[in-house]
């Protein structure tokens, strides 16, 4: 049972954007429900500071002093770290307002890659479909990663209460989304698929626009 000990730890954690300029990306095609995330570190005065950046690398937000500890400890362990975009929110407070969000964060033994990836992926695809399963599991949940070829927890984690000013800006994926997910995937029929979408929509925005009287 040693490796259901040691190979794997799950949590869900926040980050915040650096200024709303940055954050307001969050909000754009480069960042969907869904996505894996790379974890590095910055060191600033001496103190460590967990970060995460997107498939084309950039840098889109930091975590907090606890979740950057438990990042900190799960690098010096040597193991593997992914982190999932669960949903993107923005908060008027504190002003001038802020972009932010929260990642699945797993760390794992890396001799086990080939079980717990597919887990992992698993999770992120119910992430996109606007679910968020447990992570943070005990030895009996873990055992099955192991031992369930297509488990997925059934318990679920519900989004933050929400607060005066506060709005949940992405928290699952969209049509559109998903086929531009296809053409990053070099899936060249989705591709056009997808921009065809987008202009129709545009289209029928301005269409609707014109009928209101106002152009």
């Amino acid at each position: 049972m040693e490796r259901v000990d040691y190979s794997y730890t799950g949590f869900y954690a926040r980050f915040n954007t650096v200024d709303k300029p940055h954050g307001s990306l969050l909000t754009g095609p480069d960042y969907l429900v869904g996505d894996d995330f790379e974890i590095f570190f910055k060191t600033e005065e001496g103190l460590v500071t967990a970060w995460a950046k997107n498939k084309f690398d950039a840098e889109t937000g930091y975590f907090d002093v606890e979740a950057s500890r438990k990042l900190q400890l799960a690098n010096a362990r040597g193991q593997s770290m992914r982190a999932i975009l669960s949903f993107v929110a923005y908060s008027d407070e504190p002003d001038p307002g802020m972009y932010w969000g929260e990642m699945a964060i797993f760390c794992y033994n890396p001799a086990y890659k080939d079980d717990i990836d597919p887990f992992i992926d698993r999770c992120a695809e119910k992430m996109g479909e606007g679910i968020r399963p447990t992570i943070d599991l005990g030895r009996q949940a873990i055992e099955k990663i192991f031992t369930e070829k297509n488990w997925v927890p059934s318990d679920t984690v519900a989004l933050p209460d929400k607060k005066a000013g506060m709005a949940v800006l992405k928290d699952h994926r969209s049509l559109s989304e998903k086929m531009i997910e296809q053409g990053r995937n070099r899936n060249k029929g989705c591709y056009a698929v997808s921009w065809l979408f987008i202009i129709f929509v545009i289209a029928a925005l301005i269409f609707a626009l014109h009928l209101a009287g106002l152009f």
